[in-house]
């Protein structure tokens, strides 16, 4: 019901009703049987909008939940890749002491 191709058969459809039943065909003009089914269309209508509301709701928290999850892990990820960066600055700076330390004196 929310495609194109439906609008346009359900279009295409009801300008065929009303092409054949104006000539005196077996709904004739005002169409009664016609706004009977228009009338059970609608009807069904917003019981499919809100089931398809529905089904988009649980998506979404699914989604939410999978997002949450995924959150979680790069919020571990991201401090232990900060402890590694500390660890690594904290040696490179023993290395560097280590290495560029002044001579001693010689005497």
């Amino acid at each position: 019901m929310g495609s194109w191709p439906f609008v346009f058969l359900f279009l295409g459809t009801m300008a065929l009703w009303a092409a054949y039943n104006k000539g005196g065909g077996f709904d004739p003009y005002p169409f009664i049987l016609l706004n009977l089914f228009l009338s059970m269309i609608a009807g069904l209508q917003g019981a499919i909008l809100l089931i398809s509301a529905k089904r988009a709701d649980s998506i979404s928290s699914e989604v939410a939940v999978h997002t949450l999850a995924n959150t979680a892990l790069l919020r571990d990820m991201i401090e232990a890749n900060t402890v590694l960066t500390k660890s690594i600055a904290g040696l490179s700076t023993e290395i560097h002491e280590h290495v560029c330390a002044p001579a001693p004196p010689t005497g």
